[in-house]
């Protein structure tokens, strides 16, 4: 009884860190994220504050901020629940309202004359988007895993674009990968494919987009 009872306590502890660190890396802040690292850790970091300010907020308003508050009102609107949207014959539609503020996104990063490979981050994460809408007809892809695929894969992009030593930073989203994708798993939101799926879409649309030996068509739909 005493065995079981901490089998239990276990089981809710695990639940409970496994939804903590699905909410702490949501998909949603991945390209904020990457623009506040670039800021922070690149050559970036000497443009004026001002400039940088303008740059985070127009992403944070488009990327986190309108798609989380126009999920939300869908969800009131028609009475729905977490478990509900997250049906995969219900995801189209929190899927659609982000891809429109991304394209929103993007639009005001051409109008400010960000430099290609800023926009890049936008234009990797809708193309990721827009691929997995399309599989979401067969298949649940993990938008998480997705996200953070996007992100391992912009670091090599951006590795090999600036010359500098990623190991460490690897090291770290790797983990941070593998502890999300778990906790995916754990909260049976998606079986095993289905976060490796996630992963493979965000990894190859980040590389294909960003990445120099790569970019060049994206770099002339940029400009």
């Amino acid at each position: 009884m005493e065995q079981t009872e901490e089998h239990i306590v276990a089981e809710k502890t695990l639940l409970r860190t496994a939804k903590v660190v699905s909410v702490i890396f949501t998909p949603f802040s991945i390209p904020f994220v990457a623009f506040l690292i670039l800021f922070i850790f690149s050559y970036l970091r000497i443009m004026p504050l001002k400039y940088k300010l303008i740059v985070l907020g127009v992403v944070y308003c488009f990327t986190i901020m309108m798609p989380t508050l126009t999920i939300f009102l869908f969800r009131k609107i028609n009475g729905l629940s977490s478990s509900e949207l997250a049906e995969r014959k219900r995801r189209y539609v929190p899927f659609l309202l982000t891809i429109i503020s991304y394209l929103f996104c993007l639009f005001m990063m051409h109008r400010l004359n960000i430099p290609w490979y800023m926009t890049g981050i936008i234009l990797a994460a809708l193309l990721m988007m827009v691929i997995c809408v399309v599989l979401n007809l067969r298949w649940k892809l993990s938008e998480h895993m997705a996200g953070a695929g996007a992100v391992i894969g912009g670091l090599v992009a951006f590795s090999a674009l600036f010359g500098y030593n990623p190991v460490w930073w690897l090291c770290l989203f790797i983990l941070i990968a593998g502890v999300l994708g778990t906790s995916r798993i754990i909260l049976q939101h998606h079986t095993t494919g289905e976060v490796m799926g996630g992963f493979a879409v965000g990894l190859l649309c980040s590389l294909l987009v960003l990445h120099p030996l790569s970019n060049m068509l994206f770099r002339v739909f940029l400009f």
